[in-house]
């Protein structure tokens, strides 16, 4: 796997890389926000580890930069000392795939990129998906709802796009934690939080939210019939 981390910490930049590295990973490090964007532009990495507070450019324009300018997809994995609901949603919509809250293990820092990266890979979907005036064009990665644009994290376009193959179908919690984190996570927190960016991405412009709770259960994408053309 090769790794990059943006990390201006020099202790914390050397422990993640020495660890990283002796486990069998290729990584590249950077110190500042700018040279990582840089970094990521120029070079093609399977997981990259940023540092929210960041010289030059913050973690969080980095991510954004990185999917709206450059494009790119790479899954991003936030290290922070912030913990609040806010700051792991304003991490979980710049675009981050993942979040880590320091003090951390290295075991589950590579644990996570593992399950990050084979995620990524695993992601094919051949055909666009459409459920009433919701669409979603996989080898472009955009999301319309009544042809407008939505602009949506990774991990909420995975979520979506499982749900939009089967409308109606109620997915546990469990199933969507495994399609888009690889396996269940130790908290549901971060489940809701993304299910919460998504449906205020796709109710935004006045649209209904067809995301629906179903109680103690999981989640369901509502169909809804497209009325008759005049």
């Amino acid at each position: 796997m090769r790794v990059l981390i943006v990390e201006d910490d020099i202790g914390i930049a050397s422990n993640l890389h020495d660890y990283l590295e002796s486990r069998g990973h290729a990584v590249e490090s950077a110190t500042d926000g700018l040279t990582g964007y840089r970094m990521a532009v120029a070079q093609e990495f399977d997981a990259m580890v940023l540092d929210v507070r960041l010289p030059r450019l913050s973690g969080l324009d980095l991510c954004r930069r990185l999917r709206a300018e450059a494009e790119l997809d790479t899954p991003v994995l936030m290290l922070t000392a912030m913990v609040s609901l806010d700051d792991k949603l304003s991490g979980f919509s710049s675009g981050a795939d993942d979040y880590l809250v320091k003090p951390y293990s290295l075991r589950e820092v590579e644990a996570r990129l593992l399950a990050l990266a084979k995620r990524h890979k695993g992601q094919v979907i051949q055909h666009q998906l459409n459920v009433g005036d919701l669409v979603y064009d996989p080898d472009r990665l955009v999301v319309t709802h009544g042809g407008k644009p939505v602009r949506l994290p990774p991990k909420c376009i995975r979520i979506l796009a499982a749900m939009m193959q089967s409308p109606n179908r109620v997915f546990r919690r469990g199933e969507l934690e495994a399609i888009a984190w690889g396996g269940e996570l130790a908290t549901s927190e971060t489940l809701r939080a993304h299910i919460h960016l998504l449906r205020r991405g796709l109710a935004r412009d006045g649209q209904a939210n067809p995301i629906e709770t179903v109680h103690s259960v999981g989640y369901r994408l509502a169909a809804r019939e497209q009325p008759p053309v005049a």
